[in-house]
């Protein structure tokens, strides 16, 4: 399986077009669209799950840079997602604590 990242979309694509762009190349099983958790906008990214690995490449190597809606696309393999580790994650400030290096030494 190939999860693709697919930034730097237009606002107001449509799951539907970045689906049929994929489709060029092979089968797409997702496509996730990136929004706000408040305010239900796009962020302008999006997922990509191709089941063929091959089909994903060529997608990949095919649609970086291709324009889309003036939008000049960058298309590439999504990284893992950084473990956050546990507690709600968020920033923290410098409110002490914490671990790895400690300036006291």
């Amino acid at each position: 399986m190939k999860n693709i990242f697919v930034g730097n979309l237009s606002y107001n694509v449509s799951e539907n077009a970045v689906r049929a762009l994929f489709e060029e190349y092979g089968t797409v099983d997702r496509v996730s669209i990136a929004t706000d958790r408040d305010t239900g906008q796009q962020k302008g990214f999006a997922f990509v799950e191709m089941s063929v690995d091959a089909e994903g490449e060529r997608a990949i190597e095919s649609l970086s840079g291709r324009e889309m809606n003036g939008r000049a696309l960058t298309v590439n393999e999504a990284r893992p997602k950084a473990d956050r580790g546990s507690g709600g994650g968020g920033y923290r400030g410098n409110s002490g604590g914490g671990g790895g290096r400690n300036n006291r030494y």
